[in-house]
């Protein structure tokens, strides 16, 4: 099965931390989603077959759009892809736009899994994230989607700022668990050059990250989301059994998927491709026909370090014969190399299959960097 990611490059506010491609200005909305449409004809051959299992709306803040712009996107996928019976449909969300008629009307459209981005409950946290939203107003936005029916939740939470507090996490995380959502994803706060964050820090306007300060956040969450009955599935994902992100999965397991809109990336097993980050430029580019877009054809050392990359941070780990049957030169190495993290008590193997331990996860990239294949 195969999903497409639709990128949504329009926000309200942008947020102190955020590195992503987005735009607060609305001008180019209506053209845009006309273009995002031609690019789904354009490309509906890509992805071999047109059955989907997914379909991402992601940004920016996919939410902005309106009933009209949400209905031609559907209309348009209907017309060029057939869709699996239990299709999973998210669109990810910031609490000031989930009004209960809001909400009302992505279920009528089809939406059935919403991923709400709170990042805290705390008005403190999110006046410094620059976010749009409230605490208040993140309560009344989950509560209005379990009224409506869209009971397939996900919160995404920020950890890891020197001004959150462990007490503060604490309640950030409890708060969620008592709200019932079966799905929570949880990101350490990262600081990404040319964002508001890093010109802060710089400036000295902003405490520098501590990073024992998110280890010991990080920690708790591990361990009241695990008591909780929460699976820990992928380093920042946790959750309910039969809850987890289907869309999100399917990238860590390989599957092939389409990115259309400005900035998003494709992959079809054997290429990856990625739009241009410019509104304006994909949506003059669309116009004359052609596609917006570079492709890099993956070397087989590369899909060797994207199957390690990815697989490593989940639950199901790096499974050895999977590597013997797609990239069996590299067994040798990877068996050689990740023999000191088995000694380190950062991995552990069952069945074959290579699972960070509790302490690895502390440090999967490091982990994985050391097991990649560079060519020399």
């Amino acid at each position: 099965m195969s999903g497409i990611y639709l990128h949504i490059p329009f926000c309200k506010k942008a947020c102190h931390y955020c590195n992503f491609h987005f735009s607060t200005s609305l001008r180019l909305k209506v053209d845009l989603v006309k273009a995002l449409c031609s690019e789904i004809e354009k490309r509906r051959d890509y992805l071999g077959s047109n059955v989907l299992s997914s379909i991402y709306f992601g940004g920016g803040t996919p939410s902005i759009l309106e009933k009209d712009d949400l209905q031609l996107i559907f209309n348009t996928i209907s017309k060029y892809f057939s869709s699996s019976d239990d299709i999973e449909i998210t669109l990810e969300a910031n609490p000031d736009d989930l009004t209960k008629p809001k909400v009302e009307v992505l279920k009528a459209l089809g939406v059935n899994r919403l991923s709400i981005g709170v990042q805290s409950f705390f008005d403190s946290d999110l006046q410094w994230m620059n976010r749009a939203h409230t605490s208040g107003e993140a309560t009344d936005a989950i509560r209005n989607a379990q009224d409506v029916g869209i009971t397939n939740l996900t919160v995404d939470l920020i950890y890891g700022s020197p001004y959150l507090t462990h007490k503060m996490w604490h309640e950030n995380v409890e708060r969620v668990l008592n709200m019932g959502i079966q799905h929570i994803s949880a990101y350490c706060l990262t600081v990404e050059e040319k964002t508001a964050l890093h010109h802060m820090i710089k400036k000295g306007r902003f405490k520098p990250l501590d990073q024992d300060h998110a280890n010991e956040q990080f920690a708790f969450l591990i361990d009241i989301l695990t008591k909780n009955g929460f699976e820990h599935y992928e380093i920042s994902n946790f959750a309910k059994p039969g809850f987890r992100a289907l869309h999100n999965t399917n990238y860590w397991l390989g599957a092939k998927y389409l990115g259309v809109g400005p900035a998003a990336h494709s992959y079809n097993g054997v290429s990856r491709s990625w739009n241009i980050a410019n509104n304006k430029k994909y949506i003059d580019t669309i116009t004359e026909g052609q596609l917006p877009l570079e492709t890099e054809y993956l070397t087989p050392s590369m899909r060797y370090n994207e199957y390690v990359m990815t697989s490593l941070r989940t639950s199901w780990g790096v499974d050895a014969a999977q590597i013997q049957d797609l990239y069996p030169d590299f067994l040798p190495y990877f068996e050689e190399y990740i023999k000191k993290h088995l000694e380190k008590g950062m991995v552990w193997v069952h069945d074959g299959h290579y699972v960070l331990t509790h302490e690895g996860k502390f440090f999967a990239d490091k982990v994985a960097m050391d097991l990649f294949w560079v060519d020399e």
